[in-house]
């Protein structure tokens, strides 16, 4: 199932979604963090439960028109990252389905603690959104990208972790987490990136969607890395190449199911995220594997090192996460298959 000559791309699966825009400069882009504002207001209408905690980020965290349609409703923290997650567990207890939203590296990453203890210790229904991850966070440099967070939440008993791919998934996540009983991590960015998922897509928690199919690799990727997947997919498909393309936006739990087929059908993995290459959906995927199937796998990430200030496709490039990065992975992948592997057809 490849591409059609529009370049339209068919989503494998019994009910044949489609993702919608094409590769090139006309497909629109808009910042994930917009899903997320424009779902918690969507919540608000609905539930009067839902509540929106701030610390003093309402603009850059898209939670600003909330704040102010239903400011009985919001809290603004300030920049007391530990006490909007102490006040967001309380909410919890008594009732509420609080978001707290901030920078990633405020929240999970500065009180992680209160959210190890007061949050997921106590089973308590918050759902926490991190803002400006990855190195799309460009200019505000290393202090600002959050390149670690799905590793500190990913470890914590009880929390769900979310990565969407574009605008449209993230608002689905945002939507998937307030219906889920317990603490949820969801990560978002800051600059526009492509939106090409539709409102049909489904979206649904523990669960990946194969985007392209393919028999000789496959690459599972999350968030920002998605897009560029299916653009290294189809560089390869230029040499005859069949690459499979998996988004994979719930990494915890993961979609076992999913990964194991996709090891078994073409023996060769790549992960692609933007975050560090240690705790990430390398890491869960890499766990799938050595207990399922065990294959070749090679991971495209951050390679343990902080980012800098600049332009995020330059920093990109500096750091290894470019369509042209993932396609050299996945050569190296296919170049590491046993040529008779146990189990592959």
């Amino acid at each position: 199932m490849a591409y059609s000559k529009k370049g339209v791309l068919e989503i494998i699966n019994q009910n044949a979604y489609l993702v919608e825009p094409l590769f090139g400069k006309d497909i629109k882009k808009a910042p994930t963090r917009d899903g997320y504002g424009e779902a918690v207001i969507e919540l608000g209408e609905t539930n009067p439960d839902i509540m929106v905690l701030s610390g003093d980020l309402t603009e850059s965290t898209r939670t600003l028109t909330f704040s102010k349609k239903y400011p009985e409703r919001f809290v603004e923290s300030g920049v007391a990252e530990q006490n909007m997650a102490g006040m967001a567990a309380g909410l919890a207890l008594e009732g509420k389905i609080p978001f707290v939203s901030s920078f990633a590296v405020f929240s999970p990453g500065r009180n992680w603690d209160q959210i190890r203890v007061s949050i997921c210790y106590s089973q308590a229904n918050v759902k926490i959104a991190g803002s400006h991850t990855g190195l799309l966070t460009g200019g505000d440099g290393a202090t600002h990208q959050a390149l670690e967070d799905i590793a500190i939440t990913r470890c914590l008993p009880n929390m769900v972790v979310l990565a969407p791919c574009d605008k449209i998934e993230t608002k689905k996540a945002t939507i998937a987490a307030a219906k889920h009983v317990g603490p949820v991590y969801i990560r978002f960015a800051r600059d526009k990136t492509p939106v090409f998922t539709t409102d049909e897509t489904p979206f649904e928690i523990g669960k990946a969607l194969v985007l392209k199919d393919g028999v000789d690799a496959a690459i599972i990727a999350c968030g920002t890395m998605v897009y560029p997947s299916l653009e290294a997919s189809e560089e390869l498909s230029k040499e005859g190449y069949s690459i499979r393309v998996i988004n994979s936006p719930s990494i915890k739990p993961i979609d076992v199911n999913t990964i194991v087929d996709a090891a078994k059908d073409t023996g060769a993995i790549v992960t692609a995220e933007e975050h560090q290459i240690y705790g990430g959906l390398g890491g869960a995927v890499a766990e799938v594997l050595t207990t399922n199937f065990p294959v070749p796998q090679e991971v495209v990430g951050v390679m343990d090192t902080f980012g800098e200030s600049g332009e995020p496709q330059e920093l990109w490039d500096k750091y290894g996460l470019t369509v042209g990065h993932i396609v050299s992975a996945t050569r190296k992948a296919m170049k590491r298959k046993p040529r008779n592997p146990i189990g592959i057809p």
